[in-house]
């Protein structure tokens, strides 16, 4: 019964101690971003936004207490875009 009751506790204060180890959104973002640059991603947004809405692209990371996400989006390349805007003689 001991073991039982000292397993809740320290479930109970892991629990506790990852909900304040919550980040704001701002820091996590510069973490995101600078891990894909370092993996030489070129040609993305990181967007934070609230956690019920809707959102176009991938969820990389939850901030502020689980109360909003960041959302990352891929970007046409601009020699794409320029290339497809260029007309053709």
């Amino acid at each position: 019964m001991k073991l039982l009751a000292a397993i809740g506790v320290l479930l109970f204060v892991s629990a506790s101690a990852h909900a304040q180890a919550a980040k704001p959104c701002e820091e996590l973002k510069d973490e995101i971003s600078k891990k894909l640059d370092a993996k030489g991603v070129k040609g993305y947004t990181l967007e934070i936004v609230a956690k019920d809405k809707d959102a176009e692209g991938k969820i990389v990371g939850t901030c502020d207490g689980g109360t909003k996400k960041i959302i990352y989006t891929k970007t046409p390349a601009a020699a794409e875009t320029t290339a497809k805007e260029t007309p053709k003689p």
